[in-house]
């Protein structure tokens, strides 16, 4: 009588136990390591990061020949800003160390022919991921920070101008990283819960229209308060919904149950 794989790789509950505690810690030590080296650089990525506020600001007219100044307004502000962004950056990149961990864990009780379809998506999440921020970095900044300074007036006797404050700018450019990041995930999250069979193709078919206004408020809670941002987020994410819908429906051809 053939053996069943996964009944050959159970394991006791405490065993279980003690190798989720030992993934968690090598995740935890990682994020940590990973934290400390970003520390180093976060100059570097900040002074990045602030080009689409100073590219804007010279199209709208402010001397291309000076510096453009934003304001810090608070003590140590710049320390807390640091630190997020190591933080953040700590996490974007050893998220697919984190992510093979947790898919080493329940490996075991996985078949074969599931964790060969499985181990894809691991190298897959990170260029999506990259996707959504070089989307935010080169279309959706620029587009809001023109949007802003187009909001500047001139009275009789006053002026009124956008100047930025650098740790609401940072915030606002890491928010939109991590949101775009995590959202483009969307077709391998749908692919990994039709093979996991928590989902079927029919219904993601029949669901088109909810999941489109699903997307819009979604894109609508997540990014500022203007349509430019809004767009540009929930355009994409329906591109992105498609990809996930061909990817349920290619796994329901090579398993029929799925499809039902």
């Amino acid at each position: 009588e053939p053996i069943d794989e996964v009944e050959a790789s159970r394991a006791p509950l405490m065993d279980h136990l003690i190798e989720l505690r030992t993934r968690m810690m090598h995740s935890l030590i990682a994020i940590g390591l990973l934290f400390c080296g970003m520390w180093f650089v976060t100059d570097t990525v900040l002074s990045f990061l602030l080009t689409p506020l100073g590219d804007a600001a010279h199209r709208a007219g402010r001397p291309l020949n000076e510096l453009f100044v934003a304001q810090t307004t608070a003590p140590l502000e710049m320390l807390f800003v640091k630190l997020k962004l190591a933080f953040v950056m700590a996490l974007a990149i050893g998220f697919p160390y984190v992510a093979y961990q947790v898919y080493a864990f329940v490996a075991p009780g996985l078949y074969k022919n599931e964790r060969a379809a499985i181990m894809p998506f691991l190298f897959v999440m990170p260029p999506l991921f990259a996707a959504g921020a070089a989307l935010v970095y080169f279309y959706v900044m620029p587009a809001f920070m023109d949007l802003s300074f187009s909001q500047e007036l001139t009275g009789t006797n006053v002026k009124a101008v956008y100047v930025p404050k650098v740790k609401e700018y940072y915030e606002l450019i890491i928010s939109l990283l991590m949101c775009f990041g995590f959202a483009f995930q969307l077709p391998v999250v749908m692919a990994l819960l039709s093979m996991a069979g928590v989902i079927q193709a029919s219904f993601l078919r029949k669901g088109r229209k909810y999941a489109l206004l699903v997307i819009f408020v979604v894109a609508a809670v997540v990014t500022p308060p203007e349509p430019v941002s809004m767009l540009m987020m929930s355009a994409p994410m329906v591109l992105l919904y498609g990809l996930g819908l061909l990817l349920t429906r290619l796994h329901a051809h090579r398993d029929p149950q799925a499809a039902s």
